[in-house]
């Protein structure tokens, strides 16, 4: 078969080098890729992802089999939907389930109506509003604020200080409605869906690292992740139970049910899960922790995707543990410096994909010279394997420190929190 992936990102980095290792793919494209990428795959990187028909033209120019779309701009711009149209397979969320994420008001009552645990929420159009409500409230009490749409990245604020979640919200009106919710104390956990008509597949549960520090601080698109989190049975029982088999028995009766990807953004507090967050993609960086512990073919995935048979698909995982470390550019998230070259970069270690740990590769851009420089926010995932996650933790930061990228900087304590916690 022959697949083309929209994206350019780690993540997408990470599912292309799950694809190249299919027994069923003859050829694997990535429209437009990035330096990593084209190392297992033939990157097009005059493709446009989210032009509709620059996409269709690729497809018909190779002659692709299936498109898979695990990244937010493709899935905007309509691009399933056009491609759908003119015959061609496609994974991904329809428009009517990308409002679950891009009109989180939309997806809080959603919830409501299926009664899938979420934190309380209330939707504000106007700043003065917004002030009246907090002023109106004597307690103490610590908040999340975010954009009402879908954000690139993690575009919200936790805090019980008044005046920050004000200031902050000035900046998000400058994009629409914002959503203020009540925080949610306990452990991430990130939820990574399969889905068809008729059913999912659940893969490995992930924690992602989402500020720039251990003690929180401004957040980001995700600093880090470990998987499988060390739940207990009972834990991942009530995560079924309440949260993934009502929202799908919900999305079908509501007629918003897709073939492609889902994200759950999870909280487990002493009261169980809630859900904080639906993404219809790919979350980046537990889609690098994930992936290399799946031992199950991606394209067995795919086709009993394509034929609504997930549910009769069981999951092959490998006992293994891994932590995801995100190498990002100065400034980031706030104002990352792009163009700026990375000391200490080369072919040899963007080729550590067939060695422990895997290196993926995001923003990054390759000149002609052969130098590599930055192009975005984050840069690069380190992702350690081990028996432990102690162990996966030791080996992805040996890399780190043997191989020293001088340029760009990284938390130290991804997986600490997890070596003796159990749930």
């Amino acid at each position: 078969m022959r697949i083309l992936v929209l994206g350019s990102g780690a993540k997408d980095h990470a599912v292309a080098w799950w694809l190249s290792r299919s027994a069923y793919i003859s050829e694997l494209y990535m429209a437009p890729g990035n330096p990593g990428t084209a190392d297992i795959a033939i990157n097009l990187p005059d493709t446009d992802n989210s032009d509709c028909d620059a996409v269709y033209r690729a497809v018909k120019a190779y002659s692709i089999d299936a498109v898979f779309i695990g990244t937010e701009a493709p899935l905007l711009a309509g691009v399933r939907e056009y491609l759908a149209e003119r015959g061609v397979v496609c994974f991904g969320a329809t428009k009517e389930a990308l409002k679950l994420e891009d009109d989180k008001a939309f997806g809080r009552a959603f919830t409501a109506r299926h009664g899938i645990p979420t934190p309380e929420s209330y939707l504000f159009t106007d700043i003065k509003d917004l002030e009246k409500y907090l002023a109106e409230k004597s307690e103490e009490k610590r908040y999340t604020i975010k954009s009402n749409a879908m954000t690139p990245s993690r575009v919200l604020l936790s805090s019980s200080d008044k005046s920050s979640i004000i200031a902050y919200a000035r900046l998000l009106f400058s994009r629409g409605p914002v959503l203020l919710e009540d925080y949610i104390n306990g452990i991430n956990v990130t939820a990574t869906l399969f889905l068809d008509r008729n059913g999912y597949l659940l893969l490995p549960l992930a924690s992602e690292y989402t500020h720039v520090s251990h003690y929180e601080g401004t957040p980001t698109g995700g600093m880090g992740a470990i998987a499988p989190i060390p739940l207990k049975e009972e834990r991942k029982n009530e995560i079924k139970e309440r949260i993934i088999e009502p929202l799908l028995k919900g999305m079908k009766e509501e007629g918003i049910s897709y073939k492609g990807v889902m994200t759950l953004s999870l909280v487990i507090s002493d009261n169980g899960p809630y859900l904080v967050d639906f993404h219809v993609r790919l979350n980046d960086p537990a889609t690098q922790a994930m992936v290399p512990i799946i031992k199950t073919d991606v394209m067995d995935i795919m086709m009993a995707m394509k034929e609504d048979k997930l549910s009769t698909l069981k999951l092959e995982t490998s006992s293994l543990a891994t932590v995801a470390v995100v190498l990002a550019t100065p400034g980031y998230p706030i104002n990352p410096e792009t163009g700026r070259e990375i000391k200490g970069i080369d072919n040899s270690y963007l080729m550590n994909l067939n060695d422990k740990p895997l290196v993926f590769v995001g923003a990054v851009k390759r000149t002609s010279d052969g130098r590599y420089f930055t192009d975005g926010g984050r840069n690069i995932t380190v992702v350690g394997y081990g028996d432990t996650i102690q162990e996966a933790n030791e080996r992805a930061y040996s890399l780190i420190d043997h191989r020293p990228l001088e340029s760009l900087w990284y938390r130290h304590d991804i997986g600490n929190k997890f070596f003796t916690w159990e749930n």
